[in-house]
């Protein structure tokens, strides 16, 4: 049986600047709590990494580009594989306190993760997309902004 629920959010810095160990497929439940966590905090994150909720494993989850609905996609042990055109960024993070802080990102990157059926994909991204998606990967290697 699968219990779904929100989970809170982590606000320890050194919580959250330890790295995360890779997902395995006993972890879908946590990748179930992750979407539930996101969906509930909608209206002020896209994106999240399961160390923000508390547990440290390589999943990230994020909203797609669909305005009208939200579809949240989820990657088990994603990976950078290709990075291009580098730009400052500023970002905000539900789990860090205080103003938008200053990153790297890159506009389009090229992404290696495992699908819920632990299949291994490829994909690349761009725009506000690909700045999520590097957001949620620093935060599964303990890089905080």
């Amino acid at each position: 049986m699968v219990i779904i629920m929100i989970k809170e959010i982590i606000h320890d810095p050194l919580f959250l600047s330890l790295a995360s160990r890779p997902a395995t497929p006993d972890d879908m439940n946590i990748a179930i709590d992750l979407i539930e966590t996101l969906h509930f905090h909608q209206h002020s994150c896209v994106g999240m990494s399961a160390n923000m909720i508390g547990e440290r494993v390589r999943i990230i989850a994020f909203a797609g580009d669909e305005k009208l609905s939200r579809r949240y996609f989820v990657m088990f042990n994603p990976e950078i594989i290709k990075k291009e055109g580098a730009y400052d960024a500023k970002e905000s993070c539900l789990a860090l306190t205080g103003e938008p802080r200053p990153c790297k990102r890159y506009k389009t990157i090229k992404v290696k993760y495992q699908d819920e059926n632990f299949a291994v994909k490829y994909k690349t991204y761009t725009g506000f997309t690909a700045e999520t998606i590097q957001h949620e990967i620093d935060h599964c290697d303990g890089v905080l902004i």
